[in-house]
């Protein structure tokens, strides 16, 4: 009995075409019927637009809808794959990894550099890998790109241009694909914890400051004066803060204790935070920042909009921020 697995279209580059004002999604899910039928082999596909949208379009509220959408749609199928702009899909995956925490198939997104009616085009790949991962039975949230699979909440956008614009950051890939066909390493594939169930609520009173010489703290003073309830902060190196003559942590303190959240992460990409190494860091956590480790940037901060649309408790929000939820978080023991 062949697989079945439902894609859903979000527009973005791979559904684009040429227009007056450049490149934007123009292609419907039927346009693309038959490249999409020829990469998926003897899997039995159903296609359906959601919306269409270039990715730059697509908000906390486009999550919430698209993971009920899936959560209603995955008892009749396999696997589900969703074509996504590439510009803010792993701000998507990492969402969807935390919303569909514990589903119970397949979930696999994938887009490409150029569209697929390119004739060089990386969009039947793609999909290709895509489609084959979504039928593999495995379950999770995942990412499509360049003959690799990736965890949803470890993907991260690095490379504008180029094919292999996604890579796993501090984690390993999920499935590989070569000459010897889909590799996929289960081991690195996170175990479900508990039963599916839906969770699609979100906090959009959440920011994001990097860091950089010359900040000024009424930066972060404006946050909480707008009604912000979190902050996440890209600070320098393994979670360093100013402290000296600017007073970063004084303030961070003050608006703790006025009930906002603060996660503080790094700028580097690669091997995370590590606040307990120098004062700078050690006075941040004092002060009652959360710490992101080796979170990335899009899982550190959708992981915090999605905490703050269950709870308000500062101790619940503390837990939920400290515990591996769907393999986003590294837990050191």
């Amino acid at each position: 009995m062949s697989k079945k697995i439902l894609i859903i279209n979000t527009g973005g580059t791979l559904s684009s075409v040429m227009k007056g004002n450049g490149l934007m999604p123009g292609l419907s899910i039927r346009d693309m019927q038959k490249e999409l039928q020829i990469v998926s082999g003897d899997i039995d596909i159903e296609i359906e637009d959601f919306c269409s949208l270039d990715s730059a379009n697509i908000f906390p509220e486009d999550w919430s809808v698209l993971a009920e959408h899936i959560s209603s749609r995955r008892n009749d199928y396999d696997g589900i794959v969703v074509i996504h702009g590439t510009d803010t899909l792993a701000y998507t995956s990492s969402m969807l990894s935390f919303m569909l925490r514990n589903i119970n198939i397949p979930v696999v997104i994938t887009g490409s550099q150029l569209s697929i009616i390119n004739p060089v085009a990386d969009a039947m790949e793609n999909c290709r890998c895509a489609i084959h991962m979504a039928a593999s039975r495995i379950p999770g949230v995942f990412v499509a790109f360049n003959r690799k699979v990736m965890l949803g909440c470890r993907a991260s956008k690095v490379r504008s241009l180029s094919f292999d614009a996604f890579e796993s950051i501090n984690y390993p890939d999920i499935a590989t694909i070569s000459s010897l066909g889909m590799r996929i390493d289960e081991a690195a594939v996170p175990e479900r914890t508990g039963i599916f169930k839906l969770a699609n609520t979100y906090s959009d009173r959440v920011g994001l400051i990097k860091m950089f010489p010359g900040i000024h703290r009424d930066v972060f003073e404006s946050m909480a004066e707008r009604g912000y309830k979190g902050l996440y902060v890209e600070a320098y190196g393994i979670g360093g803060m100013p402290f000296l003559k600017h007073d970063f942590i004084t303030t961070l303190d003050r608006l703790i204790k006025g009930g906002m959240t603060v996660v503080i992460g790094t700028q580097c990409v690669y091997e995370g935070s590590k606040m307990d190494v120098y004062e700078t860091g050690r006075r941040a956590l004092e002060a009652g920042a959360l710490e992101a480790h080796d979170m990335t940037c899009e899982a550190a901060l959708t992981k915090l909009m999605w905490i703050l649309g269950m709870t308000d408790e500062p101790a619940e929000i503390r837990d939920y921020y400290s515990m591996n939820m769907a393999g986003e978080l590294t837990v050191k023991r």
